[in-house]
């Protein structure tokens, strides 16, 4: 009998050891495959992507997601911010094999292209629980509802803007431009400054008096000024080819071939300095830039302003950012959908809005309250509050609005023909017009 006993709780202790090594080896499996987390308290770790447009704003988003991790002990964020090349083509393949990250930058130019197929997760339970599209300023709810649906969350909003060199100014006694839309410049007005802001040694230029306009992006906001669209009303034509902005494109181009006063690109490139550089060192007056540059411009030692863009009809400009999303077979639904909660929130947006990054995307932050929130002397100039009417009120960037990319390609073909190779303003409107809808009609 005593025999029996040892030998019945030798096998109650093996069957209790085997039980306890099959559940430990079940959730060893599971947290070195994918950290998963669960009610026990283990960390889940969630892969972060974006791209790193530069060096400081890759700081910034670092010390938003130490607060997201302090605050969520149970999630540990993996960021990996990779060069702006071709990400969004990295991304695609990295999606398409499932590899992609959970959490991701994308740009609000691919964002509809990339929910058309089918790698984006559905936000919009999750989100409509949270969250509502009218705490967001048009442009930027505008932007991220896709029939009915979220499929991204986005943290802010950017615009074209007018910076200058107060120096510049000053040393030629020519008024600032002004930062309220409300008074802002015309187009004649803009050029007038541009022509006397211009400074010639001899037969070369030492000071130029503007540039920028040249760039695409910038030139769809005085399309706006001036009463012009690019897309019919639902983003399925082009309608580029108008009066309006044919009388557009011809003002940027006679800044340089009429008047001289406005560089091309390629010669910023001979010189070997960059826009920021050409302002801060006063060989450019006035730059037309996004106004995520006010970041850098901010801490380059000399007095920048910012002003409304010029006008031909009414002061506008677009507006826009990239969204935050989750890749569609993420393992960690709950856990991203908290870490695009908190891309989201006021409490990240303000340390990078305040650094001069980016401008807020949420109503709130506009009141008077609000602003005192993200405003910051050292950052933003003199004048600044008067612009900020300028962002809450920007219309939608309107290339984000479509599901051709393509579209841009074609753009920047036809425009540097003009910009460079001497082709017509009638002929560059014509063929983005009709190469465009080939292209939105597929």
């Amino acid at each position: 009998m005593k025999k029996f006993r040892m030998l019945f709780i030798v096998l109650l202790c093996l069957l209790v050891t085997a039980a306890c090594s099959s559940g430990g080896t079940n959730g060893n499996t599971a947290n070195s495959g994918n950290n998963s987390g669960n009610a026990s308290g283990d960390v889940v770790t969630l892969k972060f992507m974006g791209w790193e447009a530069s060096p400081l704003e890759t700081e910034a988003v670092k010390k938003g997601l130490e607060k997201f991790m302090q605050q969520n002990p149970d999630i540990k964020v993996d960021y990996q911010p990779v060069p702006g090349a071709q990400y969004a083509q990295k991304l695609l393949t990295m999606l398409a094999g499932n590899a992609a990250p959970d959490v991701f930058f994308l740009g609000a130019t691919e964002y509809r292209s990339f929910q058309n197929r089918g790698v984006l997760l559905d936000l919009t339970t999750m989100f409509e629980s949270q969250m509502s599209l009218d705490e967001f300023i048009p442009s930027s709810a505008q932007i991220m509802e896709i029939n009915g649906k979220i499929y991204g969350v986005s943290s802010c909003t950017v615009s074209p803007v007018l910076y200058y060199n107060k120096d510049v100014f000053d040393k030629a006694n020519i008024p600032y431009p002004p930062s309220d839309p409300a008074n802002a410049w015309t187009w004649d007005e803009f050029r007038e400054a541009a022509k006397q802001l211009t400074v010639t040694e001899g037969d070369k230029i030492a000071q130029y008096g503007a540039f920028g306009f040249e760039n695409f992006y910038m030139t769809t906001a005085e399309i706006f000024s001036n009463g012009g669209q690019l897309f019919n009303e639902d983003g399925t034509q082009m309608k580029i080819n108008s009066p309006q902005a044919q009388e557009v494109l011809q003002s940027i181009l006679d800044l340089r071939v009429v008047d001289g006063t406005s560089p091309t690109a390629k010669t910023l490139e001979s010189i070997g300095m960059r826009a920021n550089q050409m302002l801060q060192t006063g060989k450019v007056a006035m730059v037309v830039d996004g106004s995520w540059a006010l970041q850098e411009l901010a801490t380059m030692g000399f007095p920048v302003g910012v002003a409304a863009l010029p006008k031909f009809e009414d002061a506008k400009t677009h507006g826009q950012a990239h969204v935050h999303s989750a890749s569609a077979n993420t393992k960690h639904p709950e856990e991203a959908w908290k870490l695009l909660q908190f891309l989201s929130s006021e409490e990240y947006q303000i340390g990078l809005i305040s650094e001069g990054l980016w401008m807020p995307n949420r109503k709130s932050l506009y009141t008077e309250e609000g602003i005192q929130k993200w405003y910051n002397e050292s950052v933003h100039p003199e004048g600044f509050r008067e612009l900020v009417s300028f962002f809450e009120n920007a219309e939608p960037y309107p290339f984000t609005l479509i599901t051709q990319n393509k579209v841009n390609d074609i753009i920047t073909e036809e425009t540097d023909k003009l910009w460079y190779s001497g082709q017509s303003v009638a002929d560059t409107l014509a063929n983005i017009e009709s190469r465009s809808n080939v292209e939105l009609a597929k």
